[in-house]
Protein backbone atom coordinates (compact mmCIF):
# COMPACT_ATOMS: atom_id res chain seq x y z
CA UNK A 1 0.00 0.00 0.00
CA UNK A 2 2.83 2.35 0.95
CA UNK A 3 4.68 1.35 -2.24
CA UNK A 4 1.62 2.33 -4.36
CA UNK A 5 1.60 5.74 -2.69
CA UNK A 6 5.28 6.24 -3.51
CA UNK A 7 4.67 5.24 -7.15
CA UNK A 8 1.78 7.72 -7.44
CA UNK A 9 3.93 10.51 -5.97
CA UNK A 10 6.74 9.67 -8.39
CA UNK A 11 4.36 9.77 -11.38
CA UNK A 12 3.29 13.31 -10.45
CA UNK A 13 6.87 14.44 -11.11
CA UNK A 14 7.93 11.97 -13.80
CA UNK A 15 5.84 11.02 -16.83
CA UNK A 16 7.10 7.61 -18.02
CA UNK A 17 7.91 7.09 -21.69
CA UNK A 18 4.81 5.98 -23.58
CA UNK A 19 2.35 7.81 -21.30
CA UNK A 20 0.28 10.78 -22.43
CA UNK A 21 2.11 14.00 -21.63
CA UNK A 22 5.59 12.45 -21.86
CA UNK A 23 6.73 14.84 -24.61
CA UNK A 24 5.62 17.97 -22.70
CA UNK A 25 7.29 16.65 -19.54
CA UNK A 26 10.48 15.85 -21.51
CA UNK A 27 10.63 19.42 -22.82
CA UNK A 28 10.29 20.92 -19.33
CA UNK A 29 12.67 18.47 -17.67
CA UNK A 30 15.41 18.70 -20.33
CA UNK A 31 15.20 22.53 -20.37
CA UNK A 32 15.53 22.76 -16.56
CA UNK A 33 18.35 20.20 -16.49
CA UNK A 34 20.23 22.05 -19.26
CA UNK A 35 19.92 25.39 -17.44
CA UNK A 36 21.09 23.77 -14.21
CA UNK A 37 24.14 22.12 -15.84
CA UNK A 38 25.22 25.32 -17.60
CA UNK A 39 24.55 27.28 -14.42
CA UNK A 40 26.77 24.98 -12.35
CA UNK A 41 29.62 25.26 -14.88
CA UNK A 42 29.30 29.05 -14.96
CA UNK A 43 29.21 29.23 -11.15
CA UNK A 44 32.34 27.05 -10.82
CA UNK A 45 34.17 29.19 -13.39
CA UNK A 46 33.19 32.47 -11.66
CA UNK A 47 34.11 31.05 -8.26
CA UNK A 48 37.59 30.12 -9.50
CA UNK A 49 38.08 33.48 -11.20
CA UNK A 50 37.01 35.44 -8.11
CA UNK A 51 39.06 33.37 -5.68
CA UNK A 52 42.30 33.42 -7.72
CA UNK A 53 41.91 36.61 -9.73
CA UNK A 54 42.76 34.70 -12.91
CA UNK A 55 41.05 32.41 -15.42
CA UNK A 56 44.06 30.10 -15.31
CA UNK A 57 43.09 27.82 -12.41
CA UNK A 58 41.92 24.31 -11.68
CA UNK A 59 38.26 25.34 -11.36
CA UNK A 60 38.30 26.61 -14.97
CA UNK A 61 39.21 23.07 -16.09
CA UNK A 62 36.38 21.66 -13.93
CA UNK A 63 33.96 24.23 -15.45
CA UNK A 64 35.04 23.31 -19.01
CA UNK A 65 34.59 19.59 -18.27
CA UNK A 66 31.15 20.43 -16.84
CA UNK A 67 30.21 21.80 -20.26
CA UNK A 68 30.25 18.25 -21.71
CA UNK A 69 27.14 16.98 -19.85
CA UNK A 70 25.56 20.44 -20.25
CA UNK A 71 26.04 20.28 -24.04
CA UNK A 72 24.71 16.73 -24.18
CA UNK A 73 21.65 17.85 -22.23
CA UNK A 74 21.19 20.80 -24.62
CA UNK A 75 21.16 18.42 -27.63
CA UNK A 76 18.56 16.29 -25.83
CA UNK A 77 16.47 19.40 -25.10
CA UNK A 78 16.59 20.45 -28.77
CA UNK A 79 15.32 16.98 -29.78
CA UNK A 80 12.34 17.32 -27.43
CA UNK A 81 11.59 20.88 -28.54
CA UNK A 82 11.39 19.82 -32.20
CA UNK A 83 8.39 17.53 -31.65
CA UNK A 84 4.98 17.72 -30.05
CA UNK A 85 3.05 14.97 -28.39
CA UNK A 86 -0.50 13.74 -28.88
CA UNK A 87 -3.01 16.62 -28.90
CA UNK A 88 -5.56 16.86 -26.08
CA UNK A 89 -8.46 16.42 -28.54
CA UNK A 90 -7.00 13.23 -29.98
CA UNK A 91 -6.22 11.90 -26.49
CA UNK A 92 -9.84 12.39 -25.42
CA UNK A 93 -11.03 10.26 -28.33
CA UNK A 94 -8.33 7.57 -27.99
CA UNK A 95 -8.07 7.10 -24.21
CA UNK A 96 -11.44 5.32 -23.71
CA UNK A 97 -9.96 2.30 -25.52
CA UNK A 98 -7.27 1.95 -22.86
CA UNK A 99 -9.25 -0.67 -20.96
CA UNK A 100 -9.13 -3.21 -23.79
CA UNK A 101 -5.88 -2.21 -25.51
CA UNK A 102 -2.33 -1.34 -24.51
CA UNK A 103 -2.03 2.31 -25.53
CA UNK A 104 1.16 4.35 -25.85
CA UNK A 105 1.52 8.07 -26.59
CA UNK A 106 4.12 10.63 -27.67
CA UNK A 107 6.52 8.29 -29.46
CA UNK A 108 9.28 9.65 -31.70
CA UNK A 109 11.06 6.88 -33.59
CA UNK A 110 14.24 7.87 -35.37
CA UNK A 111 16.26 6.23 -38.14
CA UNK A 112 19.33 7.52 -39.98
CA UNK A 113 17.09 8.77 -42.80
CA UNK A 114 13.79 9.74 -41.18
CA UNK A 115 11.95 10.47 -37.96
CA UNK A 116 8.45 9.11 -37.33
CA UNK A 117 6.34 11.05 -34.84
CA UNK A 118 3.59 8.74 -33.57
CA UNK A 119 0.96 10.47 -31.42
CA UNK A 120 -0.59 7.17 -30.28
CA UNK A 121 0.14 3.47 -30.70
CA UNK A 122 -2.16 0.58 -29.77
CA UNK A 123 -1.20 -3.05 -29.19
CA UNK A 124 -3.31 -6.16 -28.87
CA UNK A 125 -2.07 -9.65 -29.65
CA UNK A 126 -0.17 -9.52 -32.95
CA UNK A 127 -1.88 -6.31 -34.08
CA UNK A 128 -0.32 -2.87 -33.74
CA UNK A 129 -1.80 0.32 -35.08
CA UNK A 130 -0.78 3.91 -34.67
CA UNK A 131 -1.90 7.45 -35.32
CA UNK A 132 0.31 10.33 -36.41
CA UNK A 133 -0.59 14.02 -36.42
CA UNK A 134 2.61 14.85 -38.30
CA UNK A 135 1.84 15.54 -41.97
CA UNK A 136 5.47 14.84 -42.85
CA UNK A 137 5.37 11.33 -41.39
CA UNK A 138 5.42 8.66 -44.12
CA UNK A 139 2.94 6.12 -42.71
CA UNK A 140 4.07 3.26 -44.97
CA UNK A 141 7.73 3.71 -44.04
CA UNK A 142 6.84 4.05 -40.35
CA UNK A 143 4.96 0.73 -40.53
CA UNK A 144 7.94 -0.93 -42.21
CA UNK A 145 10.33 0.50 -39.60
CA UNK A 146 8.25 -0.87 -36.71
CA UNK A 147 7.96 -4.32 -38.34
CA UNK A 148 11.73 -4.44 -38.98
CA UNK A 149 12.50 -3.26 -35.44
CA UNK A 150 10.33 -6.02 -33.97
CA UNK A 151 11.91 -8.63 -36.27
CA UNK A 152 15.39 -7.61 -35.10
CA UNK A 153 14.18 -8.34 -31.57
CA UNK A 154 12.94 -11.80 -32.67
CA UNK A 155 9.29 -10.69 -32.72
CA UNK A 156 7.71 -11.79 -35.98
CA UNK A 157 4.25 -11.93 -37.61
CA UNK A 158 2.99 -8.57 -36.33
CA UNK A 159 0.52 -6.56 -38.39
CA UNK A 160 1.25 -2.83 -38.23
CA UNK A 161 -0.92 0.02 -39.56
CA UNK A 162 -0.27 3.74 -39.13
CA UNK A 163 -3.09 6.24 -39.77
CA UNK A 164 -3.11 9.98 -40.50
CA UNK A 165 -6.89 10.09 -40.07
CA UNK A 166 -8.12 10.07 -36.45
CA UNK A 167 -11.56 8.71 -37.44
CA UNK A 168 -9.99 5.72 -39.21
CA UNK A 169 -7.67 5.14 -36.26
CA UNK A 170 -10.47 5.15 -33.67
CA UNK A 171 -12.53 2.85 -35.92
CA UNK A 172 -9.57 0.45 -35.98
CA UNK A 173 -9.25 0.71 -32.19
CA UNK A 174 -12.92 -0.23 -31.93
CA UNK A 175 -12.28 -3.33 -34.07
CA UNK A 176 -9.14 -4.23 -32.10
CA UNK A 177 -10.95 -3.92 -28.78
CA UNK A 178 -13.35 -6.66 -29.92
CA UNK A 179 -10.53 -9.02 -30.96
CA UNK A 180 -9.77 -11.99 -28.76
CA UNK A 181 -6.25 -11.61 -27.45
CA UNK A 182 -4.15 -14.72 -27.80
CA UNK A 183 -1.66 -14.86 -24.97
CA UNK A 184 1.67 -14.98 -26.81
CA UNK A 185 3.68 -14.12 -23.71
CA UNK A 186 5.52 -11.49 -25.74
CA UNK A 187 3.53 -8.38 -24.80
CA UNK A 188 6.18 -6.99 -22.43
CA UNK A 189 8.91 -7.73 -24.95
CA UNK A 190 7.01 -5.87 -27.69
CA UNK A 191 6.33 -2.95 -25.33
CA UNK A 192 9.99 -2.74 -24.28
CA UNK A 193 11.16 -2.87 -27.91
CA UNK A 194 8.77 -0.13 -29.07
CA UNK A 195 9.66 2.17 -26.18
CA UNK A 196 13.40 1.55 -26.47
CA UNK A 197 13.52 2.87 -30.07
CA UNK A 198 11.61 6.02 -29.19
CA UNK A 199 13.02 9.35 -27.95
Amino acid sequence: MEQDGKEQKKEKWIVPKGRYGYMAWGKRFSALRTLLYFGISAAVFIMGWLSTGSKMNLLTIVAVLGMLPASKSAVNMIMYLRYRGCSAGAYERISPYGGELDLFYDLVMTTYQETYVIASLALKGHTICGYTEDDGCDAARAQKHIVETLKMGGLKDYTVNIFHDLDKYTARLEQMSRLEEKNTGKKQEVTDTLLSVSL
